[in-house]
């Protein structure tokens, strides 16, 4: 897993100077995906309090359509789990092991024996469950003193694989995007010089010979970061600028739209620089992503608009728009990339940020909801119909109890089922009769963006809150959904998300403004109507 500064660059700039030199770049990288379509993965780590068990992690995959992880490690409980989800997974070699893989060819072959044979697919008794093998993870940064070792790791691994006729497993290891010098703007960019010839070429003529992509962990949040304003935080989250506002590359008037694709292409041209022969080396985005939290002064733009902002955008730019890069355009130039991180690794030490970069927590739990419409089934479930807003299990009874004062009063909500002897009056308890305001109140605002809010009380979940003789406003109107779309439809799809979703989304709990202010602003955000949503 990288270390805290996970992927960041030096300090170079993206400028709209125009220079009139052109430069027009040939790529020398290619899509990971090979002559396949291009997909998005999540990562997994582990440092995490409670985490799921390889069963009910597998479970969770399932339900989130999510069919690509990368791993840090080679757990063939998790992998076993993962053969039953039809996940395909690239296994991970920690970097504590590098040392005995790449001093003993032997080891390598017994490390392959023990992690890979099992789960390659070798005969139809074994699952086809590995992808690729990643060795180490930002080494040079995160561990420089075992570079030397690293390659012949990596050299090892390859020929064991070879040996066991499974030469089609490719072996690379991620690189941290700060092993380029000067990224910005791409044209000007180059490897650093003290891995350049003596770790970086040869390892890219070894990828080169094995048809193994160079893996990197790009981070645009970062170069924002370090960027001292320079780089707009639109580009950085793929959001549209005006031409005028657009970045472009002084020497070669390539313009553009968004960091991640310019970061690409910065390592595009670190290659070309090395005048690396043996032809197209993949391309495959390892980590990528963005923190929902973080120190309010020092990491200013880790924040959940703007993790959801990145991921869904990166999302419909690698699974529908294909655009490549500016270098590279096309379908068949686009780069496949892994979101880090799965969940929020709360254990892990540094900056906040550095524990909230899940989209879900260790529990099953979002942290947020993507948009991701027309991602075609990934992050799976459209719960734009049937979600609820409940009373937050951790919210003070106090302010669920003014919460819903607020509903059932000047927020207008039918609360007439929570009146005695009605439907809903039983329990009778503040809990109960919160979750019902609530949810008349978010019913009752289209389900729009923060009306669920309640000052931290209340929290958006997927699970039907009906009980007994009690039906929820939500379960109304789906009932009601269902009934005017059945004139239309001989039979209606159903999703594995409608009986078995238990992620719920916990809407946050900022302090500040009146409670009555903040939903009033609240209700003016973007209203939620995409189709696919993070359940």
């Amino acid at each position: 897993m990288g270390s805290w500064s996970r992927g960041g660059s030096g300090c170079g700039l993206l400028t709209p100077l125009l220079f009139l030199l052109s430069l027009h770049c040939s790529p020398v990288l290619v899509s990971a995906a090979g002559n396949g379509e291009p997909y998005v993965g999540v990562t997994i780590g582990t440092a995490v309090t409670n985490l799921l068990s390889p069963s009910d992690l597998a479970d969770f995959l399932r339900a989130q359509h999510i069919t690509r992880v990368r791993l840090y490690d080679a757990d063939p409980r998790l992998l076993s789990a993962l053969a039953s989800a039809g996940v395909r997974a690239i296994v991970g070699v920690p970097n504590d092991e590098l040392l005995a893989l790449g001093s003993s060819p032997a080891t390598a072959t017994a490390w392959v024996a023990r992690r890979v044979l099992p789960f390659a697919g070798v005969n139809s008794s074994t699952p086809d469950v590995i992808s690729a093998i990643a060795v180490g993870d930002e080494v040079p940064t995160a561990l420089p003193s075992a570079l030397p070792v690293l390659l012949p790791a990596i050299r090892s691994l390859a020929a064991a694989l070879a040996a066991a006729n499974l030469s089609s497993i490719p072996v690379s290891t991620p690189l941290p995007f700060s092993v380029v010098e000067d990224p910005f703007p791409p044209s000007q960019a180059f490897f650093n010089q003290s891995l350049a010839k003596s770790f970086v070429a040869p390892l890219l003529a070894h990828l080169a010979n094995t048809s193994a992509p160079l893996m990197l962990n790009l981070y645009p949040y970062y170069s924002l970061m370090q960027s001292n304003g320079v780089i707009p935080l639109d580009n950085a989250l793929f959001r549209p600028l005006p031409p005028s506002l657009e970045m472009v590359d002084p020497n070669t008037l390539l313009h553009y739209t968004n960091v991640f694709d310019a970061m690409l292409d910065a390592v595009r041209v670190a290659v070309r620089n090395l005048n690396v022969s043996g032809g197209g080396v993949p391309i495959l985005v390892t980590e990528t992503g963005w923190p929902s939290y973080g120190d309010r002064r020092a990491e200013p733009y880790a924040t959940k608009d703007n993790a959801d902002a990145y991921n869904s955008n990166l999302i419909k730019h690698v699974l529908e728009d294909k655009p490549g890069t500016p270098m590279a355009p096309g379908a068949a130039a686009q780069s496949s990339a892994y979101i880090y991180e799965l969940f929020n690794e709360d254990l892990r030490p540094g900056p906040v940020s550095e524990a909230n970069w899940g989209l879900f927590y260790g529990n099953g739990t979002p942290v947020y909801l993507l948009h991701v419409s027309g991602a075609g089934g990934l992050l799976a479930n459209d719960t734009t119909d049937r979600s609820f807003c409940v009373a937050a299990d951790d919210a003070d009874e106090k302010a669920v109890q003014a919460a819903m004062d607020w509903a059932c009063g000047p927020g207008r909500a039918d609360c007439t089922a929570i009146q005695p002897g009605q439907g809903c009056y039983l329990p009778n308890d503040v809990r109960s009769h919160a979750s019902y305001a609530f949810d008349a109140y978010y019913q009752s605002q289209g389900r729009a963006a923060g009306s669920c809010y309640f000052q931290g009380a209340g929290m958006v979940t997927t699970t039907d809150p009906s009980h007994d003789n009690c039906l929820f406003p939500g379960s109304k109107q789906l009932g009601n959904d269902t009934k005017s779309g059945s004139a239309n439809n001989t039979t209606t799809p159903t999703s594995d998300a409608m009986g078995s979703a238990i992620w719920r989304l916990r809407t946050g709990r900022e302090k500040g403004f009146s409670l009555f202010l903040r939903l009033l602003l609240s209700i003016a955000v973007v209203i939620v109507t995409d189709s696919n949503f993070w359940t």
